[in-house]
């Protein structure tokens, strides 16, 4: 039962980033999807996107610590742990 409602966490916190990114890009970039990502990565700052998106994963943290779901609080951690890897590669990779 535990295990299950971390993966839940998890999972949306996973959903949570790549929406934020998504919306970040939608809102501030000129160009599409798919070129502001490739923009991002050979000017070295897809880190920096990735890190705006997880902003989003602050507010779902939030919100299941409110409703009493510490277990999916921390799989929404735990994705958000995730991110911070990819970003240290990213940028030292």
């Amino acid at each position: 039962m535990i295990k299950k409602e971390i993966s839940i966490g998890f999972f949306i916190g996973i959903l949570a980033n790549a929406i934020g990114v998504v919306l970040y890009i939608l809102l501030f970039s000129d160009l599409s999807i798919i070129e502001t990502v490739k923009a991002a990565q050979e000017n070295n700052f897809l880190g920096s996107l990735i890190a705006l998106g997880a902003i989003l994963n602050l507010v779902i943290f939030f919100l299941f610590l409110k409703q009493n779901k510490p277990y999916r609080a921390r799989g929404v951690l735990l994705a958000t742990l995730i991110a911070a890897v990819c970003i240290a590669i990213s940028k030292f990779g």
